[in-house]
């Protein structure tokens, strides 16, 4: 599998290469140079497929021959070490469990599968490796616990002053080891602007091998297509329009279902559902992509002005508008609607969310205002 920068201004690098370097030099974000469908038969069988198989199934195409099929197998099995159990509250709504992890995010599973990736192009290597990472919460935890002690890997979290929980900013800075969190006085857009002109820093990277593990890089965006199929496979039989609705900051996590759907997931539909940092939102009603300074929430890990996954959603639909909003439908909300909803959801099916959750129970009860069939 080659990757391209989505600028086009540089030439196709491997997998091995695009992860390494994590931006492409003109500032691109890689995507894949081709999605090649699973066989229908595959989703057709999928009670017969563990996670781990599933897995494997899924993102083999994206790594292979860079990660060799043992290597791989052995890399998925090591990240895929906790449950995503799906908890069914009513006949329309279900919720998957993300925070089984280690550090209860939904990014463990990407942070853990990158590391090992790293750590297997490095093994025979003696150069270091410095990620340079931006987090608004729940990014630099994954991060730090997943490349913990890996060889020849240096970590470096920048996260924003005041604008992270207590137990997040813990997560980052008492790791020690290979570990480093730099406190920011600005929000999550100032971190993650800084990471990016990093990598333009030619001075910088004369001197040090740098690349990222956010969601821009494709090794910690693409195993999130894991979640969906996990989810498919435990509510394939409900017999309704299965749609998802992900609470979206940096859209890497729906792009990446979006990905699992290009590979043939029967997914009727998405839906993005902002707080009011709300630049999707907007661009839906208007066609005009607007980035703006991020706003402060109770959903912090959404707090985001700047979406960098949503360019790969618009190739994925080779920018075509219509295209785009046939498929994902997009709701903000207020942190006042947040905690309304937290309630509601405590007091009508004994079940307790966080914010994050909470934006997204609220997408999928207006989206089934005018799709009652959906699940």
């Amino acid at each position: 599998m080659k990757y391209y920068s989505l600028n086009r201004k540089v030439v196709d690098e491997s997998f091995k290469n695009a992860v390494i370097k994590g931006l492409a030099p003109d500032r691109g974000l890689y995507s894949p140079g081709y999605i090649a469908p699973l066989p229908k038969e595959f989703f057709e069988q999928i009670d017969n497929y563990s996670y781990p198989e599933i897995a494997f199934n899924a993102i083999r195409q994206f790594v292979t021959p860079d990660i060799p099929e043992p290597v791989l197998k052995d890399i998925i099995k090591e990240t895929l070490s906790f449950d995503f159990p799906v908890v069914q509250l009513d006949d329309h709504i279900s919720t998957l469990e993300l925070f089984h992890g280690p550090t209860m995010a939904f990014k463990d599973v990407g942070a853990r599968f990158m590391a090992r990736c790293l750590g297997y192009f490095n093994k025979d290597n003696d150069e270091t490796v410095t990620v340079l990472v931006a987090t608004s919460g729940d990014t630099g935890g994954a991060v730090a616990n997943g490349f913990l002690g890996v060889k020849g890997v240096n970590v470096v979290i920048l996260y924003p002053s005041g604008k992270v929980s207590d137990i997040q900013e813990k997560q980052l800075t008492t790791l020690g080891q290979n570990i480093t969190a730099l406190e920011v006085q600005g929000t999550f857009d100032d971190c993650q602007d800084m990471v990016k002109t990093a990598f333009l820093d030619d001075d910088l990277i004369s001197e040090m091998q740098l690349t990222s593990a956010n969601s821009i890089n494709v090794a910690r965006w693409l195993p999130q297509m894991f979640y969906f199929i996990f989810a498919y496979k435990q509510l394939h039989n409900i017999h309704k329009n299965l749609v998802f609705s992900v609470p979206s900051g940096n859209f890497g996590n729906i792009c990446a279902g979006i990905m699992a759907q290009q590979l043939g997931l029967p997914i009727t539909h998405f839906i993005a559902s902002n707080n009011v940092n709300n630049v999707v939102t907007e661009y839906l009603k208007t066609k005009l992509f607007q980035p703006k300074h991020s706003i402060q929430t109770i959903s912090n890990a959404m707090d985001v002005g700047n979406p960098s996954n949503f360019i790969r959603i618009q190739e994925i639909y080779k920018n075509s508008f219509d295209a785009l909003k046939d498929n994902i439908s997009s709701y903000s909300f207020t942190d006042a609607e947040t905690k309304e909803a937290m309630k509601e959801i405590h007091n009508k099916y004994n079940y307790v969310a966080d914010p994050h959750g909470a934006v997204g129970y609220l997408g999928a009860k207006a989206y089934l205002k005018d799709n009652p069939n959906a699940h």
